[in-house]
C-alpha cells in the first residue's frame, strides 16, 4: 500500500477535517450540465491554494462515477525518464485506502509505455493530493502514472492505451511559477490559448509543471478531435498569496 506522503501539508491529515475540507470545496463549485468530457487537466498545490480551482473538476468527475481514473502525475522528487506506474495495490489517504488498477499497470508495462517502479510515487504529490477527491467516486479504481522527461507521442500513446468509456484522464499540472501577478496573467494565458488550440508545441518549458504530461494530452486531444474548455483560471495570489510571487492554476476539460 503506498502511504499519505504529504497529509497534514497539502492537505488536512485529519480524517474529519479532510473529508470536511472536500465536502465544501465540492459544494462552493458551480453547478455544471451534464459533463461528457473524458479527460481534464487539474492543479495540484495544496488545497488552501488549488483546492477551489481544483473543485471545478471533480464536481463534474464525482457526478460522473466513472469506474477507473487515470492520474498523470509530473515526478518532482525523483528523477525520472519516460512514465512509472506503481507495483502497490492500494494507495491510502486519511479516508482510508483507494484501489489501484494493478491490471491497467501491468498492461502499460508489457506495452513498453511504462516502467513498473515505486520510488516516483513514494513522495510525489502531484497525484496525491487527487486522491481524497476521488475517493468521493463509490468502487473507483485508480490508475497513477507518474510522468518524467517525456516525448509527446510517448504520453499520446498511454492515453490512446488507456482510453475507455467508462475511464476519466485527470492531467495534474499548475501553470506558472513565482512570476508577479501580472506577469503571472500574461503567460497563463497564452498557455491557456495553446490549450485551446491543442497545440503541444506551445507549451513552454516554464508554461507548467506538469508540461510532459501536458504536451501529450493535447496531442492526443488533436487526433482524437477533442475540443478543449476552459472551467476556471486563478492564482494564488486570488487566495490571499503575495501577488510578488504567484503560481497559476486551471482547471479545464477535453471532450468528444
Amino acid at each position: 500500500m503506498r502511504r499519505p506522503a504529504v497529509a497534514g501539508t497539502f492537505y488536512p491529515g485529519s480524517p474529519a477535517v479532510l473529508q470536511a475540507t472536500i465536502d465544501d470545496l465540492l459544494g462552493s463549485a458551480p453547478e455544471s450540465p451534464e459533463d461528457t468530457a473524458d479527460a481534464y487537466i487539474v492543479p495540484h498545490a495544496g488545497y488552501r491554494w488549488s483546492g477551489r480551482t481544483a473543485a471545478h473538476v471533480y464536481r463534474r468527475v464525482v457526478e460522473r462515477k466513472p469506474s477507473r481514473v487515470i492520474v498523470l502525475g509530473p515526478a518532482h522528487k525523483v528523477p525520472l525518464r519516460g512514465a512509472a506506474v506503481p507495483t502497490d495495490r492500494q494507495w491510502a489517504t486519511p479516508l482510508g485506502p483507494i484501489t489501484i488498477d494493478s491490471g491497467g499497470a501491468r498492461d502499460l508495462v508489457a506495452r513498453g509505455l511504462a516502467i513498473a517502479d515505486d520510488r516516483p510515487h513514494a513522495p510525489e504529490h502531484s497525484i496525491e493530493v487527487q486522491v481524497p477527491f476521488l475517493q468521493q467516486i463509490p468502487d473507483v479504481r485508480l490508475l497513477p502514472v507518474c510522468i518524467g522527461q517525456s516525448v509527446v507521442e510517448h504520453v499520446a500513446a498511454i492515453l490512446h492505451a488507456v482510453a475507455h468509456p467508462d475511464t476519466v484522464v485527470l492531467c495534474s499540472t499548475d501553470l506558472s511559477h513565482y512570476l508577479s501577478e501580472e506577469q503571472a496573467q500574461i503567460r497563463d494565458v497564452q498557455t491557456v490559448a495553446a490549450i485551446m488550440a491543442l497545440s503541444a508545441s506551445r507549451i513552454g518549458t516554464h508554461d507548467a509543471c506538469g508540461r510532459h504530461a501536458l504536451r501529450g494530452l493535447l496531442r492526443w486531444g488533436k487526433e482524437t478531435r477533442r475540443s478543449a474548455n476552459i472551467l476556471h483560471l486563478a492564482t494564488s495570489a486570488d487566495e490571499g498569496g503575495p501577488k510578488e510571487r504567484v503560481v497559476g492554476y486551471l482547471a479545464a476539460s477535453l471532450t468528444v
